[in-house]
């Protein structure tokens, strides 16, 4: 049990001699170098060539743009402003950005992954009848998820919603304590404190006992959060880790793509998911940003299979070469079969137990992935909102959007649902803050209410309609999420954790401030613009 103690809060002592030694600082200074150098080159070919050249450039790479499908109307503005303004640089560095063989590698690595658990990822044509005969709108978008996106719908499936780090920890690691197989663990951040020397504690008494214990963390764990040398010390200790893409010093697209993911899963038949990482001010252990609010969400059922298979594609197609392997003594276990770890639920196990609000209930868990054309996220999304008839609760720590989602909530509202959006007041980056409130005059004046969460930091990412429609996961509204994480979440159709969702969104609202067109006319005039200039680039970081 997590005993709540008197909270650390954040401090800021030795700041900037840790800020000028850091890895980060080194980080950074060699990807200036590496920009001025390409900037250098630039300005060569700029007084060699002909300034024809690229204009002529810059025009087909404007055309090539303007038609691409996979690219948003705010991304095509944010490459074309350079690539008009600065023909040379702009062009060029689009030319760079986009030929580099890195990301097609990884792309094909993943489809390829995805082919090969497709056998195990279908859905099952039996609760695809029931959903088209409960809601023609459910209908459609979960043949999207199943057909175009080959991720299924599940009944007898049980969702379990925490509003609050402590609980979600606590039932995470009960659950972690009964594993008897495998544990599957994905995060986008893990940071030293109480609740990882918690968690490691366990998962190394699990593999001690002969459970398989499987971890991938992201990248940006080793520039601040963790040494280098953490994941071969997780392996020497019987935990096979990998890390997902590590930063390098280096100008690769592909580094641009995180995995934001935050998976669990207990041999098969629980998983958890949510905005939720592994870190003290989760659970409000340390205070960075005031209190933090998040949630997650425990699935228990067949729907736990699709973390499963999620879990196994980033496993798999991240690429270690073969001397590492050895090093890191991950010979035998770099590649993990599908059928191995998909677990064949009985069709009435969870029947009685279900926590359903009424006729059928159903849950399915998607993944998005920045390296295919499918806006998975943002489609979801987009579908709850077009299809709102009373309300739509939203909680995002960011609201940095395209044209097409703002334009679809100002819609949803005039049309007479009632849309409320909570951002936190006390933000963890500056400039997204900015970024949101450039957002806040078309949406306020479209008659869609948005609230700041006065005590803290929002990190929740939740989506609740009508009663009957929730997504928790770990999808933000802004561009990183929607257009360049790797990302996942869970979509609830009929389950009470749905009304859960709507219990905490209405008590959390209790402690925020609504935001109206005249407390935004007294907001710093200096940061709106800066906010609105941000926009322009938004989307490309």
């Amino acid at each position: 049990m997590i005993n709540p103690v008197e909270p650390k809060v954040h401090k800021k002592s030795w700041f900037l001699f840790r800020a000028l030694f850091s890895r980060t600082t080194l980080l950074l200074i060699f990807l200036s170098i590496q920009i001025g150098i390409l900037y250098a080159v630039f300005t060569y070919l700029n007084n060699r060539l002909a300034y024809g050249f690229f204009i002529l450039l810059s025009i087909v790479e404007t055309f090539i743009i303007v038609n691409s499908k996979s690219i948003g109307s705010n991304l095509k503005i944010a490459w074309i402003v350079p690539i008009l303004g600065l023909p040379v640089f702009g062009g060029l560095f689009f030319l760079y950005y986009k030929l580099q063989g890195v990301v097609y590698l990884k792309n094909k690595a993943i489809a390829q992954e995805i082919e090969r658990s497709g056998p195990f990822m279908r859905q099952d044509q039996a609760v695809q009848r029931n959903i088209d005969a409960e809601n023609s709108d459910l209908s459609g978008l979960s043949k999207y998820l199943s057909s175009t996106c080959g991720f299924p719908a599940f009944e007898c499936s049980k969702a379990v919603h925490y509003d609050d780090g402590i609980p979600f920890f606590e039932s995470l690691f009960n659950e972690l304590e009964k594993a008897e197989k495998f544990i599957f663990m994905e995060y986008f951040i893990i940071s030293f404190g109480t609740i990882s020397d918690m968690l490691f504690n366990i998962l190394k008494e699990k593999a001690d006992k002969g459970v398989k214990v499987y971890l991938i963390y992201d990248g940006t764990n080793t520039v601040k959060n963790l040494p280098f040398s953490f994941e071969k010390k997780l392996n020497d200790s019987g935990i096979h880790t990998k890390v997902f893409s590590k930063l390098k010093p280096m100008l690769e697209s592909y580094q641009n793509h995180r995995d934001h993911r935050k998976i669990c899963v207990i041999d098969g038949k629980t998983a958890f998911t949510g905005g939720i990482n592994i870190a003290d001010e989760y659970a409000n252990i340390e205070l960075r940003f005031g209190t933090w609010k998040d949630s997650g969400i425990m699935i228990k059922g067949p729907a736990v299979n699709s973390f499963s298979m999620m879990f196994l594609q980033t496993w798999n197609s991240t690429f270690i070469p073969p001397a590492k392997r050895k090093k890191l003594k991950l010979e035998n276990c770099c590649r993990l079969d599908y059928e191995k770890y998909y677990i064949r639920h009985s069709s009435n196990e969870l029947h009685d137990e279900n926590n359903n609000i009424g006729r059928h209930s159903f849950v399915i868990p998607y993944a998005d992935s920045p390296l295919d054309d499918e806006k998975v996220g943002e489609n979801v999304y987009c579908s709850i909102i077009n299809t709102a008839s009373k309300y739509l609760y939203i909680c995002t720590p960011y609201l940095i959007l395209d044209d097409e989602m703002v334009q679809a909530l100002v819609f949803a509202s005039k049309r007479g649902v009632d849309v409320k959006i909570m951002l936190p007041h006390i933000p963890d980056k500056p400039y997204a803050f900015w970024l949101a409130h450039a957002y806040y005059y078309e949406l306020i004046d479209g008659g869609v209410e948005i609230y700041e969460y006065m005590p803290g930091f929002v990190h929740t990412k939740e989506f609740i309609c009508d009663d009957i429609k929730g997504v928790c996961g770990t999808i933000n509204l802004d561009y990183r999420s929607l257009y360049l994480h790797f990302e996942n979440a869970v979509f609830l159709y009929n389950e009470k954790a749905v009304l859960d969702m709507k219990k905490s969104f209405l008590e959390s609202l209790k402690d925020c401030e609504i935001i109206t067109m005249e407390k935004l006319y007294k907001y710093s005039k200096s940061r709106l613009f800066v906010g609105r200039m941000l926009k322009i680039i938004a989307p490309l970081f």
